[in-house]
């Protein structure tokens, strides 16, 4: 399957792995890498510029395939400015193929030098946005390509609740360069749906949550088999909406007091805090009580029926893509 975005990647098939804290890992990254789509190694897993050069290296060790590096350029405690700014110098450093941003754009959120420091490196810079305009300022602003995220998205979808159906032929008519769908992404029909409305490839988190090689506890695995799409929410919408966010997370106990704190009858901000922090999500990853931690995952999740490899799902995507489309050609006797 050749797309602008394989072409732009160097990749086989133009399927991307989003960032996912604590679970983007060098391992889970080259498998992905490996099996011919776009690996991806979220920086927000580190906490110094040390610490991600060895994870870099550690995913080349693992393969010689392309793979994405993540930065989430939001307000963060744990990752002050300085450090993600370190963290795309050391992407450039190490010549990763690319970037993917989400939240701020790098030229208002990092500095206006670090478009140009990526260019002059060879790494491409791709921007995840939920809006036309943020869509049209990426490309103004000098970015590669663009991952238009619907707000089916798992993590922090715009808080305008745009559908990929309706946001991503918008993005694909208001710019020039590659474009990928987001949000709702699991299989061979999405990846067919998203190529019918113009895009060039998809993104997936939630889907790549649910194979083998992702590390989490079993349990997380059995939740996610379980779960529909109307078990996730949206929170967040006070906390996060001056920013134009929210975030889509599954309908647990820890949600619930979430809602309750926001609506004004469990508290306060101090007593949010630790219900949303990310620590408390690497630890229900490992051991695995879904209802003790704010779970970003998205509504792909009620199309999850199974947990394969890796290896597995990427050519069966592939595979179920091409007949659709076939399918589709015949109906229209193309």
């Amino acid at each position: 399957m050749k797309t602008r975005i394989t072409e732009l990647f160097g990749i086989t098939y133009p399927i991307q792995c989003g960032g996912m804290l604590w679970l983007a890992t060098p391992e889970l990254a080259a498998a992905i890498s490996n099996a011919g789509a776009m690996g991806n190694l979220t920086s927000g897993n580190y906490n110094s510029g040390d610490d991600l050069r060895r994870a870099i290296d550690r995913t080349t060790e693992l393969t010689d395939k392309p793979f994405i590096v993540n930065i989430t350029t939001m307000p963060s405690i744990r990752l002050p400015v300085e450090l993600l700014q370190d963290f795309f110098k050391i992407c450039c450093e190490k010549k990763v193929k690319a970037i993917e941003i989400a939240g701020a754009p790098v030229d208002t959120f990092l500095g206006k030098e670090f478009i140009p420091m990526a260019k002059d490196a060879g790494v491409k810079v791709l921007h995840k946005v939920g809006t036309v305009k943020h869509a049209v300022h990426a490309q103004k602003a000098g970015y590669d390509a663009v991952t238009a995220a619907g707000f089916e998205e798992g993590g922090f979808p715009h808080k305008d609740n745009i559908s990929t159906m309706i946001l991503l032929p918008k993005v694909v008519e208001a710019v020039d360069i590659p474009v990928l769908a987001a949000g709702g992404m699991v299989d061979g029909k999405s990846l067919a749906a998203a190529l019918a409305l113009g895009a060039d490839g998809m993104m997936m988190a939630t889907r790549f949550l649910a194979t083998k090689e992702c590390a989490v506890h079993p349990n997380i695995h059995k939740t996610l088999i379980e779960k529909n799409e109307t078990d996730t929410v949206l929170a967040l919408k006070t906390l996060l909406g001056g920013l134009g966010l929210q975030v889509r997370a599954l309908r647990n106990d820890i949600i619930k007091q979430i809602e309750e704190i926001e609506n004004g009858q469990g508290g306060d901000l101090a007593a949010l805090l630790p219900l949303i922090s990310g620590e408390r999500a690497r630890v229900v990853w490992e051991e695995g009580d879904a209802e003790q931690a704010m779970l970003t995952i998205g509504q792909s999740v009620g199309r999850i029926t199974d947990i394969p490899s890796v290896n597995e799902l990427i050519p069966r995507i592939v595979d179920e893509a091409k007949q659709v489309i076939q399918r589709t050609a015949l109906t229209m006797g193309i």
